[in-house]
């Protein structure tokens, strides 16, 4: 597989990535302070919108192994249909309608739309890595490709919301370091948007959103002029596709893929937890208002440079033993919340990105051994790899969706307002939790569950030659 063919792949995957990330550090923050919903409704919009992308994972999966093969191929096709929708339904998702009283149906709406159409295009793109190479190697180094690119895509993503957004968030009237003997009435009581501000914040978000939107048509066209998809190398001309329903039957028995994804399930729920409420506990408990952006973009560039870095790793020592950089964000994590410093702020943002770009990387680069497992099992049956990534997608999603759901639930229930300079104590509490305590007890839970994983590197060298002798 030529570097060319692995660089065009990566560059495909990056929009999506630039698009959520956009999506994942600021939406919560632009329905609660730009939108001015409430942090009940702001929850419905995230958890819903999450819910939706992840039930369109299997209903991908389905439509996707039952297309026929094209002269383009029988992934690539979906890529390119979805990918002019996603732009449009991103664009949406991040205007101010001029109405009040419907402003959470837009939101839910476009984001619904928004997550279910990223799901068409990611469900296709991410099985494509079975498509492009035979060879173990050649895959490994083809996500560790595409997983750089994604991670410099979040940076993009981050970077460029951040950079252009964050006037909107930068109130005048509020001082970064907040006398603790504030009055009730300037604590609790939330300022008086001003209409101009209001404008002006809308086309902010509005340039931003344009900007991101062309990065997305940009990536598909060099995905789809510099990858060829090749049909399935293994199968026979008498292999029959296994049903869908079968199918998903089977991967759920799957001893190899239950583990793996319960313990990324758990994994990224803690890393949305992070990047969802970073900018929240940034701007209301860590007193680093005109901070967040650059902190953004140092856990991001963290982690784009740490990914070649985890990839020599787990070549050398093995994919199960990469997985304790994870755990890495722990207690750099916790220091932040007890101890809220700005230097010591950099430092973890700086470990949080190591961390991050190995729990992005690991997952997709243990999947592929665990298709290759499946198919050893069930050398006969063919279409199997697109239910495999549908469903991994699907309960990383929903699993994140409720996470997301109930930060901004427990928001809600301890009295968070927008516009206002100091929040609650409560609301300070519980953002310290959001970023420090549930995030450790997740990434613990999901690495004891991974100790169970059973693929180790011997045994995906006997795969390996036994599906060489079964081409």
């Amino acid at each position: 597989l030529s570097m060319c063919s692995k660089l065009c792949y990566a560059i495909g995957g990056a929009p999506n990535q630039v698009a959520g990330s956009a999506a994942s550090f600021f939406l919560q923050i632009y329905l609660l302070d730009i939108a001015h919903i409430t942090p009940f409704h702001a929850s419905l919009v995230l958890f819903i919108g999450k819910a939706t992308g992840a039930v369109t994972d299997p209903v991908a999966g389905f439509f996707i192994s039952k297309s026929r093969w094209t002269k383009i191929g029988r992934l690539m096709p979906w890529v390119l249909a979805c990918t002019p929708f996603t732009i449009v339904s991103y664009f949406f998702m991040w205007y101010l309608p001029p109405f009040v009283s419907g402003r959470v149906a837009w939101y839910l709406t476009f984001y619904c739309l928004f997550q279910a159409l990223t799901t068409l295009f990611q469900v296709p793109y991410s099985a494509l890595t079975m498509f492009l190479s035979t060879d173990q190697r050649d895959r490994d180094s083809a996500t560790a490709y595409r997983m750089t690119m994604e991670v410099l895509g979040t940076l993009i993503g981050a970077a460029l919301q951040g950079q252009i957004v964050a006037s909107a968030h930068v109130s005048p009237h509020c001082t970064v370091n907040l006398s603790v003997n504030t009055t009730d009435s300037w604590h609790d009581t939330p300022t008086i948007p001003d209409p101009s501000d209001a404008l002006s914040h809308q086309v902010i978000y509005m340039i931003a959103a344009g900007v991101i939107a062309g990065v997305y048509l940009l990536g598909t066209v060099v995905l789809f002029l510099g990858v060829k998809e090749r049909d399935d190398p293994y199968a026979l001309n008498s292999d029959r596709a296994i049903p869908f329903c079968k199918g998903l039957a089977l991967t759920m028995k799957h001893g190899p893929y239950v583990k793996l994804t319960a313990s990324f399930l758990l994994i990224s729920t803690a890393v949305q937890l992070e990047q969802g409420n970073f900018v929240l506990f940034c701007t209301h408990a860590a007193g680093l208002r005109n901070h967040f952006q650059y902190l953004v973009v140092t856990i991001l560039v963290s982690a784009v440079v740490s990914v070649p870095f985890w990839q020599k790793f787990l070549q050398r020592f093995g994919k199960k033993c990469a997985a304790c950089g994870i755990s890495w964000m722990i207690p750099f994590a916790v220091m932040l919340v007890t101890i809220p410093n700005l230097i010591l702020a950099y430092f973890v943002a700086f470990v949080s990105g190591l961390s991050i770009a190995a729990s992005l990387l690991l997952p997709w680069s243990m999947l592929p051994d665990v298709v290759d497992n499946f198919r050893l099992q069930n050398p006969h049956g063919k279409g199997h790899e697109t239910i495999f990534y549908s469903s991994y997608v699907f309960f990383t999603k929903m699993s994140a969706g409720i996470g997301l759901g109930i930060s901004a639930a427990g928001l809600e229930f301890t009295g968070y307002k927008p516009g206002i300079c100091r929040q609650s104590d409560d609301v300070i509490l519980t953002l310290k939790l959001l970023i420090g305590a549930v995030p450790a007890i997740l990434i613990l839970l999901g690495l004891f569950i991974l100790l169970f994983y059973p693929i180790t590197e011997e045994s995906r060298k006997e795969t390996k030659l036994a599906l060489e002798e079964l081409r």
